[in-house]
């Protein structure tokens, strides 16, 4: 699964971006990466480990529920259906 979220442009501000995305591991378990920053720039990446998909799925929607909250929009998503 993965998503990319940017805020509006909005004058005299870069637009910030975020990225979730969620992949399973060699070890059978899920990994969860969390990149956001300023659009243009390098993002800050932090990473989550989870042994079961519920619990690493319930982690990515509320994230990006959090981001949605924030101004964020869905720009790209890929192997999920739109959040309602």
């Amino acid at each position: 699964m993965r998503i990319y979220m940017q805020t509006p442009v909005a004058a005299g501000q870069t637009p910030r971006f975020c990225q979730l995305m969620l992949q399973r591991d060699l070890l059978g378990g899920w990994s969860l990466t969390r990149e956001s920053g300023e659009q243009g720039r390098a993002g800050r990446i932090r990473r989550a480990h989870f042994a079961r998909l519920d619990e690493a799925q319930a982690q990515f929607q509320q994230w990006r529920d959090k981001q949605l909250r924030l101004g964020y929009r869905i720009v790209y998503m890929e192997g999920m259906e739109m959040p309602t």
